[in-house]
């Protein structure tokens, strides 16, 4: 047994040292590990450089909207300064005639209300209503009762009087109607007899 083990033992170093395992890969597996850390260092620079552009397009978009924002309030009632240039005009028409010794009233008169008329037309046209209240019951949302008056013939709390119009945008207060509001009903007296 111990001549066998010898041969085995002299046969082994006449091969030769035998070459490690994957010794081929091994060499490739450095070159390889690089290879992948470059890639991921060009993806992480690829990447770093999308996200800086989007932020950049982000801030880009907010500032426009911002600047658009801006641009939108401080023009936003260029139509209706459109409309309402008309409406100096014939204002300053009218103050014009009512100045010439020879005016006659009722031309006056006319184009005044033709400019009311041109007045109102611009208003509605930017989505400004009146408010109707005259006959109306009071709508405390709506009116703004500034008196309120005995009025047997009408029923309590309804409009009897507009002192001055109130108006809507687009389902929008903007000011209240001031009106007279009744305050008593029929008198008992018109009751009783018309239940006899």
């Amino acid at each position: 047994m111990a001549e066998k083990s010898l041969d085995q033992a002299s046969a082994s170093p006449a091969s030769g040292p035998s070459p490690p395992p994957d010794a081929g890969a091994a060499s490739a597996a450095p070159q390889s590990g690089i290879d992948a850390i470059a890639a991921l260092q060009a993806e992480n620079v690829a990447l770093q450089d999308r996200v800086l552009r989007a932020l950049a397009e982000a801030d880009n978009t907010r500032r426009r909207a911002a600047r658009d924002v801006a641009d939108e309030r401080l023009f936003a009632v260029t139509s209706l300064a459109r409309a309402l240039l008309p409406v100096l005009d014939n204002l300053r028409r009218a103050i014009a005639a009512s100045e010439q010794p020879a005016s006659q009233g009722a031309s006056l008169i006319e184009g005044v209300r033709a400019t009311e008329r041109l007045l109102i037309g611009a208003l509605e046209g930017v989505g400004v209503q009146r408010v109707d209240a005259r006959g109306a019951a009071f709508d405390p949302s709506r009116h703004e009762a500034m008196m309120e008056v005995d009025d047997p013939a009408t029923v309590p709390g309804t409009v009897r009087d507009v002192m001055e119009d109130g108006y809507l945008l687009h389902d929008r207060l903007l000011r209240p109607a001031r009106v007279t509001v009744t305050r008593r009903g029929p008198a008992r007296d018109d009751h009783d007899e018309a239940n006899s």
